[in-house]
This record gives structure tokens, sequence and C-alpha cells, in this order.
């Protein structure tokens, strides 16, 4: 793998990789701070009401000693307090994403909701894509058998960015399946997800996609400027997987400019780290909220938002001093808008096993 690397990733690794060293499990009980406040960059500020806006609890962490992944923890965020399991977010990151710090107020925003999620670093230089599975496969397992207090496996939702995305879909096939997880609420969210892979099965993943629990509801993004995994692994996915239309969305994110500032729709959207603007919490935390509330709760309204087909309460951005953001793109019968070449990695390439599958 290590000719997948290009020299913006080996520089993050190196950075992460110092500031996650760790050696011993502790338990945080006092309530996580947020770095940025309420301020985000850009005019646009947080919504302070409906989906995306921020929930009332406090957060709190455990960490523990990474099965996989000597000198690493997973980590778990959930609401202060709680006296009974949570609704449980099984976040997979992306390539070079192995500090927590890097989606950290996503990791927060979904505790604060009451819910929980944890995040698992995988190592960016590692031996096999099969061993990164097998890492993230093996922090969450561990995670829901020993605190199941805090975790409720019979409503789970995975999520995944870049390597995490195309890595979301064997991980929640196995969960559903071969650990029964999500009975009473299950939901996929990927995005900019790169190549998909099967794990310790003898499935092909053809074949996972096609015996996917159908009780599943599935939103999958894509950044308009993101210029390193093509669409159309998204798109395959999206299309041979075995969800009806009406439980999942493909959703195009496109950038805007807003009095002067730019909202970019790259590869690195969402991120903590490299930029925090209201594209993160209108094109990511509101739908995530929603789905969130739809899969776990029942909430038959949050449906709109969530997986609306293109209603106006799922599209429509925020606006400031009357300049309002690009609407989101909805469908259900994606199509790519730019050729192969653009993209770093090619669902033509032939690193990708379902390269056939490419439209």
């Amino acid at each position: 793998m290590k000719k997948l690397l290009n020299p913006w990733i080996i520089i993050l690794f190196i950075t992460t990789s110092a500031c996650s060293q760790s050696a011993t499990d502790t338990y945080e009980t006092a309530p996580l701070q947020s770095k940025v406040g309420n301020s985000l960059q850009g005019p646009i500020q947080k919504p302070v009401t409906g989906y995306g806006a921020d929930g009332n609890y406090d957060v709190a962490e455990i960490d523990f000693d990474n099965p996989e992944y000597p000198g690493t923890q997973v980590s778990i965020f959930y609401p202060q307090g709680i006296t009974s399991p949570r609704p449980t977010i099984f976040f997979s990151h992306p390539f070079g994403g192995e500090d927590k710090e890097y989606n950290i107020e996503l990791y927060k925003f979904i505790a604060k909701k009451g819910y929980v999620v944890v995040f698992v670093p995988y190592r960016t230089i590692d031996v096999s894509v099969d061993h990164r599975y097998q890492t993230l496969w093996e922090g969450f397992t561990k995670a829901a058998a020993d605190y199941p207090n805090i975790i409720d496996t019979q409503k789970v939702g995975f999520m995944g960015h870049s390597f995490g995305g195309g890595a979301s879909i064997d991980l929640a096939y196995k969960a559903f399946t071969e650990k029964g997880w999500g009975q009473n609420g299950r939901f996929l969210f990927t995005m900019a997800p790169w190549y998909s892979f099967n794990w310790n099965s003898p499935l092909s993943t053809q074949q996972q996609l096609q015996s996917f629990p159908s009780n599943t509801k599935m939103i999958t993004q894509v950044y308009d400027e993101d210029d390193v995994n093509d669409h159309r692994m998204a798109i395959d996915i999206f299309k041979n997987i075995n969800i009806p239309n009406a439980e999942k969305d493909f959703i195009y994110i496109k950038s805007s400019t807003v009095n002067g500032y730019n909202y970019v729709t790259d590869h690195a959207m969402p991120s903590s780290r490299v930029i925090f603007d209201a594209l993160d919490y209108y094109g990511v935390y509101r739908l995530l909220d929603a789905m969130m509330d739809y899969s776990f709760n029942g909430n038959s309204s949050a449906k709109n938002t969530a997986l609306g087909n293109g209603s106006a309460a799922q599209v429509t951005m925020p606006s400031y001093n009357g300049q309002t953001m690009n609407p989101l793109e909805v469908t259900d019968n994606p199509t790519p808008k730019y050729l192969q070449f653009k993209y770093q990695f090619k669902c033509g390439n032939s690193t990708n096993p379902r390269v056939y599958y490419c439209n």
C-alpha cells in the first residue's frame, strides 16, 4: 500500500502518530471542552434549533488500548451521566486520520445529541488492507463487549470517510449478519468512499451487497471539489446495495461563496482540523442528526430531512445577508459528473476489487 501514499498523507501520518501515543487505559469523567466554542469559520454559524443544532448533553470519554495497534487507544465518546446503553455509531476514519482530533467535533456532536460513537485508529502504513479492516473490527467489537452499559448494539450506525467509507460496507455487513447488531435500527453513512474490500469473508463484495439486510438505511455523500476518490466508487455501492430507494439517498454537495468566504467541498470535508465551517454542520451533521432520529427513534418526520428524496427540508442550505449556499443535490440514480482522470484513485484502477462495476 505504500505506493498509494502521497507526500501530504505521509506528513499527516507522522503528525498524527506522534500525537496519539498512549500506554494506559483512562476513564474520562469530566466533560470535554470544545476547542472552537460556538464559532465556525466563515459568516454562517451553527444552527440553534432543529436538526444539526448541538444537543444538551455534556460529553464524556473512555479510552482503552487498541488491541490491533499497540501504542494507540480506542475512544468511546458518550453522553455524560447516562444510566442505560445508547444507540452507537461505529466510525471508520480516513487514510491518515489516526488522531481522534481529526474529526473530534463530529464525535462530540454525536455524544451531545445523546448517542455514542466509537473511534478506532488503524495504521496508515500497514501490512495490508485486511489488517486495517481487522484493526477497526477488533476495536469496535471489544468496545461493544467491554462497555455494554454504554453501547446498545441493537441500534447502530456505521459511518466512515474515504478509506473508512469503503471499509464501513464490509464491517457493517459483518456486524449486521454475524453479530446481529442493529436489530432495532441500523444505517450506513458513507462520505467520499475509497475502494470497498471484503475481509475474512467467503462472500464477494457483490454477494455482500446483494444480501445486505434490507431494513438498513443509507446516506452516501460525495463532494464536488474532491479530486482524490472517484465518485464512481460511491455510485457503484449505492446502486448495487440491497436497500430500497425509499430508504437511501445519494447526496452531492457543491461548494459555495458567501460574503467572500469560500465553502470548499474537497476531500478533507468534513474535518475539524482543516476547516470547520457551516458545511460540516448543515451538510453532514444535520443529515446525520435526522438519520439517527429516524433510524433509532422511529421518528418518521426525521426522514424528511435525512432521506427526503430532495425535499426542501433536506436540500436547503443556510444563507447570510441574502446570499445562500448552494442546495444539496439528491438522487436515487446518481451518475458521474467528471471523467476519471480527475481523480487520484480512479474507479477503473486495478487496485479496486470492484473495477468491473464502474460505470
